[in-house]
């Protein structure tokens, strides 16, 4: 494959361009991993961030077949000559010449899927790899999973438990929202031009309903983040940049009757704390 890869960047005349975070995958082994977890069926509808040169794209056409549809998100102009070749022989491909964190995913695909929902899988540039995850589940879009190659370390924070070192917001955003799970750790040396990280591909299963119940989804994000922010601080100082009109007497009263000890840290704490905390930070007085 990465002769045939190469190949056609030649034929192309097309370089991977550094300022796009661009890295083409090569490798069969890891493309028919990546086919594998996104489980596809004949007739779905599954949409692709990045496909670059296609090398997962035949995959994922083949995956879904003629009755299937496969969205392509790209913005690199480039790639149009290959991509047009590539949608004359696969019919069920169709390119969205667009910025992926301005693309809405739920119009772009329901003309297909109808009710059901639609798979996601992504190659994501690694300098922009959260904004994208944050806006596809944040933004409640109808996707069923996401099977998306980020950077090693990116995939460590995001299956890291409480207490652990790699554990963060990004930890508990993803796990609210999704079942995260590795699938395959992918070498620099499966990628041309190969990236000077390694990589992995992580499937996030989307839950129907998250794993905790919070009064007020915003305030419990907030609640997250703030905690993060300043990971050396304990909860009663880090919280204070909340703004909160609680004296920090008050603060840890209500820390405490959460169940959650003021001089603890946010690293420590799981979901369910996080949750417990924001109800009481923001309850009435």
């Amino acid at each position: 494959m990465a002769g045939e890869l190469r190949q056609n960047l030649s034929r192309y005349g097309i370089r991977a361009k550094k300022g796009l975070g661009q890295n083409f995958l090569s490798d069969p082994v890891y493309v028919g991993r990546i086919i594998a977890a996104a489980e596809l069926a004949a007739g779905d509808v599954v949409v692709e961030i990045g496909p670059g040169p296609a090398t997962l794209t035949r995959d994922l056409a083949e995956a879904v077949g003629p009755g299937g549809k496969v969205i392509a998100v790209e913005v690199d102009e480039r790639l149009r000559p290959l991509l047009d070749d590539l949608c004359r022989d696969y019919p069920q491909v169709e390119i969205l010449w667009q910025d992926a964190l301005q693309v809405d995913y739920d119009a772009a695909t329901q003309p297909w899927r109808g009710d059901k929902p639609f798979v996601l899988v992504a190659n994501l540039p690694y300098y922009i790899t959260t904004p994208i995850l944050m806006r596809l589940l944040e933004g409640r879009f109808s996707v069923s999973r996401l099977v998306v190659m980020v950077q090693k370390e990116v995939a460590d924070r995001m299956l890291a438990p409480a207490g652990h070192s790699d554990y963060g917001a990004l930890s508990v955003v993803i796990q609210y929202y999704c079942a995260p799970s590795l699938v395959t750790k992918v070498p620099p040396g499966a990628f041309i031009p190969p990236p000077k990280v390694s990589s992995a591909v992580v499937r996030l299963d989307r839950r129907a309903t998250p794993p905790v119940a919070v009064v007020d989804e915003a305030a419990f994000f907030r609640v997250v983040r703030a905690a993060f922010n300043q990971r050396r601080k304990t909860l009663l100082n880090a919280l204070g940049a909340l703004g909160l009109a609680l004296n920090k007497e008050e603060m840890a009263r209500r820390l405490t009757a959460a169940g959650v000890d003021p001089g603890r840290r946010g690293e420590t704490l799981n979901l369910q704390e996080f949750a417990n905390v924001a109800d009481a930070l923001y309850a009435e007085a």
